[in-house]
């Protein structure tokens, strides 16, 4: 299974041709493909007309959806982002090391395209698709 960020998600409903994008219209019905409940929240919330939101509420719920937080993975994202911020990395995001974090403890590798999931990548194990 793939867990699908966000910032992949907003790129393929949008249309906009990426890797990424393209990589997750390959995998879709070919591949289990996953998204995280707070994803889930951040690509919905971006919608404009009811009949968008109606169309991608279907897909995103039509697939597993991950839930992503919860006590041992908050203390987790927590220690994570000190290991970064101890090599010098400050993540942007808290979102995105709960992403990062679930990902790392589930061992789902995630496809991305937010330059903010590379630490965890190169530090700390994430798998990227």
């Amino acid at each position: 299974m793939i867990l699908v960020d966000s910032s992949v998600w907003i790129d393929y409903f949008r249309g906009t041709a990426t890797p990424q994008a393209d990589k997750l219209d390959a995998l879709l019905g070919t591949e289990p493909i996953a998204t995280g409940d707070l994803i889930l929240a951040e690509v919905l919330q971006g919608f404009v007309s009811d009949r968008d939101f109606n169309q991608a509420r279907k897909l995103l719920t039509s697939l597993t959806i991950v839930e992503l937080g919860g006590k041992d993975v908050a203390v987790q994202a927590a220690k994570n982002f000190r290991t970064l911020r101890a090599l010098g990395v400050t993540v942007r995001k808290t979102i995105d090391t709960i992403i990062a974090t679930r990902c790392i403890e589930s061992r789902l590798p995630l496809l991305y395209s937010d330059r903010d999931f590379d630490p965890f990548v190169e530090h700390l194990g994430l798998r990227s698709v």
